[in-house]
């Protein structure tokens, strides 16, 4: 099957030309001909299925043989959950529209606000943004979302784990009633079905993968190890294997500075990015990583969607994820668009209930594997009184350096923060 075959325009076929793309993905052509139908579409696509394009062509298509205005009112709502993933869905869009007459823009936080007020006052058909970015405009009255012809939920399962479910019904209180809906999940939760019911018009079922399954490509080990040795079995994997590209997933965002610290003093090069890093140390990293500048990038599931790296071959999982759905998400920058990948977990005892319900959601038994000099000697006790003993002593620690808050200084005036940034 081709992509002329979906019954799109010259001008779209075209962009696809010149980006290289001959055939289409199972989910861009069962998504494509029911998007031009103007059918509302619920869709199960895991990443790395080619879903951006999936539903971006055809809604240029739309758009370009739609309605136009003087002013380009917003008429394409794209929502993500992460700058990163907005970015690149940004990126996507004007790719696709350099020979049609649509304008484009994306929107998110953690970057100044004036140059994006800017570009919208000057009119775009296509709006790309994060749920607390677009409200905040919103509310200055900086755009109108009175026009939108086309709402597209993008990663609505990570949407509702991050906690932006208020936000997405107050977004869908100030659209138009007439539009057309394409939700866009990873997975299928109880929320997801409810949220879909709450605004899908007889949507139209499409599924590019089984609900929570991993590419078939990927490859996919835990090692059993101590949680002390976990760096140097890092460095080593890295060093012995010569990978030039890796990223490794951390629980916490000191976690990702500490092992990122450790990596560069091995002499292997690599960035942090989670989200007390600002918008700029975060773009900068993942362009040096993309370019091959930054061989490992530590990251927190901040960035376990929307991270488009072509032919990414590694992924570690330093910790594993305590929701088992993330590491769906998480092996899933690897063995992207039909290519091969491998994904390592590493295991320390107190993680073993993490292990098991990976395997519950996948429906399969992951390949264990322990590696010499690397033996497990740790007892879940010892490693749960180690914790317990760390945090107390953490504790302890912040209990000393704690300052005088002046809680009886009467004069002591208001500190509440002030709203939302």
């Amino acid at each position: 099957m081709s992509f002329k075959s979906l019954g799109l325009s010259e001008l779209l076929l075209k962009a696809l030309q010149k980006k290289g793309y001959e055939t289409p993905t199972p989910i861009q052509e069962k998504a494509i001909p029911k998007i031009l139908e103007k059918k509302d579409i619920l869709a199960s696509a895991q990443t790395g299925t080619g879903k951006t394009a999936g539903f971006t062509l055809p809604m240029l298509q739309l758009l370009s043989m739609g309605q136009q205005y003087r002013k380009r009112p917003v008429r394409c709502l794209i929502l993500t959950p992460t700058r990163e993933l907005a970015a690149q869905v940004y990126e996507d869009v004007k790719t696709y529209s350099e020979f049609v007459d649509i304008r484009s823009t994306v929107i998110f936080g953690g970057v100044n606000a004036k140059p994006q007020i800017r570009t919208l006052r000057q009119g775009v058909d296509v709006l790309v943004a994060t749920p607390g970015r677009l409200l905040d405009l919103h509310n200055q009255n900086e755009l109108s979302l009175s026009k939108v012809e086309i709402l597209v939920l993008d990663e609505a399962d990570r949407m509702l784990d991050m906690g932006f479910l208020r936000d997405i019904r107050k977004i869908l209180s100030l659209l138009p009633t007439r539009r057309q809906n394409l939700l866009f999940s990873a997975t299928f939760s109880k929320e997801i079905k409810n949220l879909a019911g709450s605004f899908l018009h007889n949507p139209v079922l499409v599924e590019a993968t089984p609900e929570n399954t991993t590419a078939e490509k990927v490859n996919q080990i835990v090692y059993r190890l101590d949680k002390g040795k976990k760096t140097s079995l890092v460095i080593k994997l890295i060093t012995e294997g010569n990978w030039s590209q890796v990223l490794i997933f951390t629980r916490t965002k000191h976690g990702a500075n500490r092992l990122s610290q450790k990596l560069d003093q091995a002499n292997i090069s690599s960035a942090a990015i989670h989200g007390n890093k600002s918008q700029g140390a975060r773009t900068k990293a993942l362009a040096g990583f993309k370019a091959g500048n930054i061989r490992v990038l530590v990251a927190t599931d901040i960035a376990a969607r929307g991270l488009d790296i072509p032919l990414l071959p590694h992924v570690v999982n330093y910790e594993l994820p305590n929701i088992p759905e993330d590491y769906v998400h998480r092996i899933g920058r690897t063995g992207r668009a039909g290519a091969s990948g491998e994904a390592i977990s590493l295991v320390s005892v107190d993680e073993n209930e993490y292990v098991r319900a990976i395997e519950k959601l996948l429906n399969q038994k992951l390949q264990s594997e322990i590696l010499e000099g690397f033996e497990p000697t740790e007892t879940l006790k010892e490693v749960l009184d180690k914790k317990e003993e760390n945090k107390a002593n953490q504790n302890r620690g912040r209990s000393q350096r704690k300052p005088n808050t002046g809680r009886n200084n009467k004069s002591g005036g208001n500190n509440r923060r002030g709203g939302r940034r």
